[in-house]
């Protein structure tokens, strides 16, 4: 759609605000569950082991509606489905706090990584009609706000803990709070295209070449990510052995320089051309970990995870923005293509770390995970799209 025949409420910049703010309420209400599964825990007298099998439920309900996500934002336009998908998110969320069943916990853990999914395809096909409106990177900084509403959000969410507020009294103030940006927001959102060719589209289409490489690249980038989630603490306590009060700092620094470099990433990416962000990503990426692998010390794997989050921070948002620029499909069902193999990486990671560390040590894993994450330079450069 031609910027230029929008009218005056759907100008470029509320557009982007649009937008901007979607992605600020996906955050807010992630990050508010995520600061709670301790409390989730101990209410639902959950096991460690019990725990475990109860989070897979969210990945699960977001994998089974990836490529569902995609033909009902082709069909029924990425607008609606924004604003539909989030609402939902924000309900299930306080639906979370209010369920005393573990089956119950798992239906609506299903639920929730099933709205968040429709969200998310719906909220990035938004982006990328923007990005292409304003004709230059800015989908970085989108992704930075849903980093920056998730540090707001675990911030909130530790007040509340400190004072005892409970998980169903915390989650309904997010909820509330996100309605009213879902409200506000929905009005400046991106028209939808008369799309009546595409309203036929099947459930899933077999990406081509150059979208298969964009997900491969999503994919060892989020292996990478997801390790840095749900690793570094560990890494940092059996590996690097530093005092209690210091295993948090490798995520810390992690997530410190991911936001930062997604704010940046824009700039850096209309400055000197995507295909080297994404070239130098791999190689921050693959350095960082090196350095953390071999030096484990406290100076050294810090600089090392703070080379990482840097890395990270630019390479799914400039491969949606790609994505976008596809012809041979619609945006949506080409995120939702490419999202598929992407969420694959971010999935399998964590897993496969600890099964090569159960049968060999952690620093092998971190290698195999360098070398995946290496491989995203390379593939960089064999991309048409980028």
């Amino acid at each position: 759609m031609n910027i230029s025949i929008l009218s005056p409420s759907h100008s470029r910049r509320f557009l982007r605000w649009a937008v901007a703010a979607f992605f600020f309420v996906q955050g807010l209400s992630f990050a508010a569950w995520a600061s709670r599964i301790p409390d989730i825990k101990r209410l639902m007298h959950l096991s460690e082991g019990g725990l475990g099998t109860v989070l897979l439920a969210l990945p699960i309900g977001l994998m089974a509606s990836l490529p569902l996500s995609g033909w009902m934002v082709t069909k029924y336009g990425s607008r609606k489905m924004v604003f539909v998908g989030a609402i939902l998110y924000a309900l299930t969320l306080t639906c979370i706090g209010f369920v005393t069943r573990v089956e119950h916990l798992v239906i609506v853990l299903f639920a929730f990584g099933l709205w968040g999914n429709l969200t998310n395809i719906a909220v990035n096909t938004q982006a990328v009609e923007v990005e292409q409106a304003y004709g230059k990177s800015i989908m970085a900084s989108f992704h930075g706000l849903w980093s920056l509403a998730g540090f707001i959000s675990a911030m909130i969410g530790s007040i509340f803990i400190s004072k005892g507020v409970p998980p169903h009294i915390h989650f309904v103030f997010i909820a509330i709070a996100a309605l009213a940006i879902i409200l506000i927001a929905n009005r400046h959102s991106f028209p939808d295209r008369g799309q009546s060719k595409e309203n036929a589209a099947p459930l899933w289409v077999k990406p081509d070449r150059d979208l298969l490489i964009l997900g491969l690249i999503g994919f060892c980038a989020m292996v990478c990510e997801g390790a840095m989630f749900d690793w570094s603490g560990v890494y940092f306590q059996e590996v690097v052995a530093v005092p209690t009060q210091w295993t948090s700092l490798g995520y810390v620094a992690f997530m410190a320089t991911m936001t930062a470099g997604r704010f940046t990433g824009d700039w850096l990416a209309n400055r000197i051309g995507r295909k080297k962000i994404l070239r130098l990503s791999g190689i921050l990426m693959g350095t960082g970990l090196a350095i953390a692998i071999a030096l484990p010390f406290l100076e050294t794997a810090t600089l090392g995870f703070l080379l990482v989050g840097f890395g990270v921070s630019s390479v799914v948002p400039l491969v949606y923005g790609a994505t976008g620029r596809s012809k041979s499909m619609s945006s949506g069902m080409a995120l939702a293509a490419v999202s598929s193999i992407s969420f694959i990486g971010f999935l399998i990671g964590p897993p496969l770390i600890g099964i090569v560390a159960q049968f060999s040590n952690l620093r092998l894993s971190f290698l195999i995970v360098a070398l995946l994450a290496s491989c995203t330079a390379i593939l960089a450069s064999r991309s048409k799209l980028i």
